[in-house]
């Protein structure tokens, strides 16, 4: 059997986000998995594939570890010797796709999102497009989860022999399945993901503080990225929000929540924002690139402004006036969306008919 290699920063994004495609590929190939953490590695050796322990420091940007990835990257490669290699995410993208070119082992790379690595500015932005370049120019086809990505690689000249434009990652709509809407009054408004300032905590904590009461209730699911425990707990004490803690089993609390909150700054394509769209939820979330593609205003949920604790403020009282009617119907029409635009067997199929082309 030929052999697909996958170089990821995540167990458990890899198997809750391209576990069918994986399922997919194991019909036909060895498929073995990079990554730095064994979350969810137990899944992915029952399901069939080879894991291989790989270190990355997700976030920092120190030299020495980074060599150290782009030597284990190399060494990885020699071993296995793969037909095929599929990046995702930041560093395996730039360090696995620049190894890849080296040995001339064909690759696909996924932007699933850039963060604000662009944002920078003199020295270290130039020295990002040169690492970006020299890990993408020899990509069979490179993903883009969001059109303003691939603009922005278009503008650097960041390119590989192909481009391709996907719906993220999609949502599996057999595993995330409508439910009907929460009964009473109360508005349970759920965030998930990240406790980090990139992700709106600041502008999230300040609407909460605003509006909460025995109308809205604010829980928060998810980890602390950066340091912000105690205000956490500050706010928890004084009522303001409820801490769910972290659990990847993120469908129970879609189920019981009235709608979902993203206030992000930047999104490749968002996951948490397809699964409640899908579990029949109306989301409120920043209207930005990889947010506004899944939702439509006034329809499925409301829009507000990045970095804007006031625009927040003013879409969750919008949806605050709405009756418990009109939110359901919301969260049916997220449903439709979902199911016409976002199922993941379409992505799924967009994948492997690549791969298909570049293995044979």
């Amino acid at each position: 059997m030929k052999k697909i290699l996958i170089l990821a920063n995540s167990s458990a994004g890899l198997y809750d986000f391209r576990g069918e495609l994986i399922e997919k590929l194991l019909g036909e190939y060895e498929v073995t998995v990079s990554l730095p953490d064994e979350v969810k590695t137990d899944e992915l050796k029952a399901a069939g594939c080879k894991v291989v322990h790989t270190p990355i420091n997700r976030r920092g940007v120190n030299p020495a570890e980074d060599f150290k990835l782009l030597r284990s990257y190399l060494r990885l490669l020699k071993e296995e010797k793969p037909d095929l290699a599929l990046t995702y995410t930041i560093k395996p993208n730039i360090y696995g796709g620049f190894c890849c070119g080296l040995m001339k082992i064909p690759y696909l790379v996924t932007v699933t999102g850039l963060g604000s690595t662009f944002q920078k500015k003199g020295l270290l932005l130039k020295m990002i497009v040169a690492m970006y370049r020299a890990g993408l120019k020899k990509a069979a086809c490179v993903f883009f989860q969001n059109e303003e990505n691939r603009k922005i690689f278009e503008n650097y000249r960041i390119k590989g022999k192909s481009t391709r434009l996907v719906k993220g990652s999609g949502v599996n709509l057999s595993r995330h399945t409508f439910e009907e809407y929460p009964e009473g009054e109360t508005v349970r408004f759920l965030y998930v993901g990240r406790m980090m300032r990139e992700k709106g905590i600041e502008e999230l904590l300040e609407a909460a503080a605003r509006l909460h009461g025995p109308e809205a209730e604010f829980e928060l699911l998810g980890y602390c990225d950066e340091d912000y425990q105690d205000r956490l707990d500050a706010c928890e004490k004084e009522g303001v929000i409820r801490q769910l803690g972290f659990d990847p089993q993120v469908h129970e609390y879609l189920k019981r929540a009235s709608a979902l909150v993203l206030p992000t700054w930047h999104e490749g394509m968002s996951n948490v924002l397809m699964e409640a769209s899908a579990t029949g939820r109306p989301v409120i979330a920043t209207n930005i690139s990889g947010c506004r593609e899944i939702f439509e205003e006034g329809v499925t949920g409301f829009g507000c402004e990045a970095k804007s604790g006031e625009s927040l403020t003013e879409a969750l009282r919008k949806f605050l006036n709405l009756s418990r009617e009109e939110r359901a119907r919301m969260g049916h029409r997220a449903r439709e969306k979902m199911e016409r635009e976002f199922d993941r067997n379409k992505v799924v199929a967009a994948y492997y008919k690549e791969i298909k082309e570049i293995v044979s």
